[in-house]
């Protein structure tokens, strides 16, 4: 009797050490990990490369090993992270995130890409997988504003106080047609790609722990002129992340068509060399809290059409939701939020809706607590998952969060039945 537990034991140990060891790849609208169906509830983990570069082991190092057990524990397994940000201090009026990659045009830090060697490498010790973006469309990590100073489009000036909305539209969407800018961000991919990772030596290229390539933070068109420059930008990127790397899925980091226009959003996302579909949802964000559920639903539902009649599966790989009241105290009441988890993950069960393949609520707070009279992130205070520019703690999720984690283990567990029924 012992000798056949200790034996089905390895079994199931090699089993599963064998899919760790293996690509993420989609066929017909689902993930596969070898001949296994991939669907997976995760989070947004993006400062997770910043910890292992923290002196303070306690806050560095041994903070990540905890926060990802405490995860892996809860049955997250996916994790989207940040590659590098472009550029330091204030910009739009509040401090980015760091340090740079990219520390100036053109200049990089590689010692840099050691917190993210080493955040890949403690995730495939815990069979984890990591969706990976290079850039992004807003500033709390440069990004393309970043991009677009260093090349003379706007000048330093622009940067140091917040923009209207349509300003920040117009300048944004300069990105698209400068190509010295375009030369920059390739530059920073070409860097990610190359690396060697100095802690297991894995070339990024060959570790199955990342599922995917992400061509930025949530990249939109910003304005309807710009469309077609960025329709070629996506493509021409895609392509060229596949001519350097046969073994990795390629995605957009898009919001879905709140961002695209319909026709942009599908026609990018048929490309050869993008594998997936990706959509965000903010409903405070975007003017929805009344009537959250039902447009909710109907974002997820009209995707979802988009992914079945293009063969691809469909990530929902942002969606948040406030504390109650506003409250950014780590003990404040959540209950809203809860029912908006268990109303988007409810989807996973929904056999209407059999290519969405991916969840990635935003975000993971771990342990990291809010400074008491303090709303805004400076340098110094441990990351959380709400970026510099936002109230900390107003959409992460806490590790003390119980009643929120509850609603996520419980729709972990009717997934993983439900895809086992199938």
């Amino acid at each position: 009797m012992v000798y056949r537990k200790l034996v089905l034991l390895l079994f199931i140990f090699y089993t599963v050490n064998a899919q760790a060891q293996q690509f993420v790849g989609q066929k017909d609208g689902r993930f596969f990990i070898g001949d296994q169906q991939y669907k997976y509830i995760g989070t947004n983990y993006w400062y997770g490369i910043y910890l292992p570069l923290q002196k303070d082991t306690a806050r560095g190092i041994n903070r990540l090993k905890y926060e990802l057990d405490f995860l892996k524990a809860k049955g997250v397994t996916n994790l989207r992270v940040l590659a590098g940000a472009e550029g330091s201090g204030k910009i739009l009026g509040n401090y980015r995130v760091g340090p740079p990659l990219q520390i100036t045009k053109g200049v990089f830090d590689t010692s840099v890409l050691y917190g993210l060697d080493v955040l890949l490498d403690e995730m495939s010790k815990r069979n984890m997988k990591a969706v990976i973006y290079f850039s992004n469309n807003w500033e709390w990590s440069g990004g393309f504003l970043q991009y677009l100073n260093w090349n003379g489009v706007i000048p330093d000036s622009v940067l140091q106080h917040k923009m209207e909305w349509e300003t920040m539209r117009d300048i944004i969407s300069k990105f698209y047609t400068c190509e010295p800018c375009k030369a920059d961000y390739l530059k920073q991919v070409e860097v990610v790609l190359s690396r060697i990772n100095s802690v297991n030596k894995k070339r990024y290229v060959d570790d199955p722990t990342i599922m995917s390539w992400q061509i930025a933070n949530e990249p939109r068109p910003m304005k309807p002129a710009a469309n077609e420059a960025f329709a070629n930008w996506v493509k021409d990127i895609a392509a060229y992340i596949k001519s350097k790397d046969k073994n990795h899925l390629v995605s957009t980091g898009s919001e879905g068509t709140i961002a695209t226009e319909t026709d942009l959003f599908k026609s990018i996302h048929s490309d050869k060399n993008i594998d997936y579909f990706t959509i965000h949802i903010w409903p405070r964000n975007w003017g929805w809290p009344d009537s959250a559920r039902w447009l909710t639903q109907e974002y997820i539902a009209d995707h979802h059409q988009y992914a079945k009649a293009i063969g691809k599966p469909l990530v929902i790989e942002e969606f948040g939701w406030i504390r109650d009241s506003l409250q950014f105290t780590v003990t404040s009441s959540t209950r809203k939020r809860n029912l908006y988890y268990d109303l988007v993950l409810s989807n996973f069960l929904d056999h209407d809706l059999k290519f969405l393949s991916g969840a990635n609520f935003w975000s993971f707070n771990g342990k990291a607590r809010p400074i008491k009279g303090q709303l805004f992130w400076k340098p110094g205070d441990d990351y959380m998952g709400d970026p510099p520019m936002e109230q900390q703690s107003l959409y992460g999720v806490f590790d003390s969060d119980t009643t929120t984690w509850k609603v996520i283990e419980a729709h972990i567990k009717r997934l993983k039945n439900g895809t086992n029924r199938r």
